[in-house]
C-alpha cells in the first residue's frame, strides 16, 4: 500500500493543525512529500497531536483564518501546490448549536474560499475535499447511504457539510468544467485514533478521565456509531487523491469512507473495550440522559470505493479499539514518544493494509 506517488509532490493540507490533518501530514512526510499547512494554531489550553509531532518543523506552515477568501488565496498561490486536501472545519456538533454561524463560515464559505483559490493558482492538478457521513438526508433507516442519496441535515453541523458537499459540486461541474483540476469529496465518520484531544468527543472525554481518575459522563450511551480508525479514512484520502494525480477522471466526485457491519457498536461497548485495552482500574461510569437531540445511526455503504478504489476497512473494531488505546496509554508515560508512536502505527498500518483482504476481528 506504498503511497510512492506523492514522493516529491507539493501538498497543502487545510487543517493540519488538527487531530485528522496532524496524522495526515505525518503520512505524507513519511512518503516523502513537500507539505504545507494552512490552519488556526493549535489550542494552547490541552495537547496537541501537531505540537507533539514538531511539524512545524518540518513542513511550512501558515497561520490563516479559512474564513478570510484573500489570506486563503495569498497562501495557496505562495506555495503553489499540486495536489490540496481540504479538511479545515469546525467539526464538532453540539459547538455547532452554540455557534452555528462560525459552523456555516467556516465549513460552507471556507470550503469555497479552497476551491476559489485552487481555481485560481495553475499548479493545483487535484482537491480532496473532506466533508462527512453527516452530510445525507438522514432518514433514520437501516441501510447504508449511497453517494447518489439525498443530501440534507438538520443540525447546524450536519446542514453545513451538506452545503459544502454542494459548494463543491457547483465548482466541479460549472466553474471548472475542461480545466486541468479534478475534484473530489470525501466522506467518513466516527473517527477515532491516538492524539485526538478535541473538547467533546467520546475517546479524548474518556481518556482525560482515566488520567484524572475521574468518572466518564455519558450521554448516549446506547447510541451506536460506526467507529472508524483515522489511518483508514486516510488511507481512503490518499488513495483518491493518488487516483486524481494521475488525471484518472473515474476518481472525480464523491466518496464514502465507511468502516465493516462488525465496526458499528454501542457507545457503551465501546467505552468497555477501550477501558479493558487500557488496562488498570477502571473508572466510574456516569450515564446522564441529554437533551440534545443527536441522529440515531447513520450507516455508509462504501462499495463505491471498494470497487473502484480497491479501498475497504482492514482494521477490525478490536484492532482500532486497542491502536487508539495503546497510543494513548503509552503517550501518557512518554509524552516525548509522540512521533514514533504514530510513525510505528503508520507503519504497522501498512502491513497490515498490504498483507490483508478484508476487516479481521480474529487478529486483534
Amino acid at each position: 500500500m506504498s503511497h510512492h506517488h506523492y514522493d516529491g509532490t507539493r501538498v497543502l493540507v487545510t487543517g493540519h493543525t488538527g487531530f485528522k490533518g496532524a496524522w495526515l501530514v505525518a503520512w505524507l512526510l513519511d512518503q516523502g512529500a513537500e507539505v504545507m499547512g494552512l490552519a488556526l494554531a493549535p489550542p494552547t489550553d490541552r495537547p496537541s497531536l501537531f505540537r507533539d509531532l514538531a511539524l512545524a518543523d518540518r513542513m511550512r506552515s501558515a497561520v490563516v483564518d479559512i474564513r478570510d477568501a484573500e489570506a486563503v488565496r495569498e497562501a495557496v498561490a505562495a506555495f503553489r501546490p499540486e495536489i490540496v486536501f481540504h479538511l479545515a472545519a469546525q467539526a464538532l456538533v453540539r459547538r455547532s448549536y452554540a455557534d452555528p454561524l462560525e459552523t456555516f463560515a467556516v465549513n460552507v464559505m471556507g470550503t469555497a474560499h479552497v476551491l476559489e483559490a485552487a481555481r485560481h493558482t495553475d499548479s493545483v492538478r487535484a482537491v480532496v475535499c473532506v466533508t462527512s457521513d453527516k452530510c445525507y438526508e438522514n432518514r433514520e433507516w437501516v441501510w447504508g447511504y449511497r453517494e447518489s442519496d439525498p443530501l440534507g441535515g438538520k443540525d447546524p453541523y450536519s446542514a453545513s457539510k451538506a452545503a459544502a458537499e454542494i459548494v463543491a459540486g457547483s465548482y466541479r461541474q460549472a466553474l471548472m468544467p475542461g480545466s486541468r483540476l479534478r475534484l473530489a469529496t470525501a466522506r467518513g465518520g466516527n473517527v477515532i485514533g491516538g492524539g485526538d484531544w478535541s473538547e467533546d468527543r467520546l475517546v479524548p472525554d474518556l481518556v482525560r478521565a482515566i488520567r484524572n481518575r475521574a468518572p466518564l459522563v455519558l450521554r448516549n450511551p446506547d447510541a451506536v456509531r460506526p467507529w472508524q480508525h483515522v489511518l483508514e479514512l486516510l488511507h481512503g484520502y490518499l488513495l483518491l487523491g493518488a487516483r486524481l494525480l494521475a488525471a484518472d477522471d473515474a476518481a472525480v466526485g464523491a466518496w464514502n469512507f465507511g468502516p465493516a457491519r462488525a465496526s458499528e457498536v454501542a457507545v457503551r461497548r465501546l467505552v468497555e473495550q477501550a477501558l479493558a485495552a487500557w488496562g488498570g482500574d477502571p473508572i466510574p461510569v456516569q450515564i446522564e440522559a441529554s437533551a440534545l437531540r443527536e441522529a440515531g445511526i447513520l450507516k455508509l455503504d462504501a462499495a463505491k470505493a471498494e470497487a473502484e478504489l480497491g479501498w475497504r476497512p482492514r482494521l477490525g473494531f478490536a484492532r482500532t479499539v486497542r491502536l487508539t488505546m495503546e497510543w494513548y496509554r503509552d503517550y501518557s508515560a512518554r509524552p516525548a514518544d509522540a512521533r514514533a508512536l504514530v510513525e510505528a502505527q503508520i507503519a504497522e498500518y501498512a502491513r497490515i493494509a498490504a498483507a490483508s483482504g478484508h476487516a479481521d476481528e480474529d487478529s486483534a
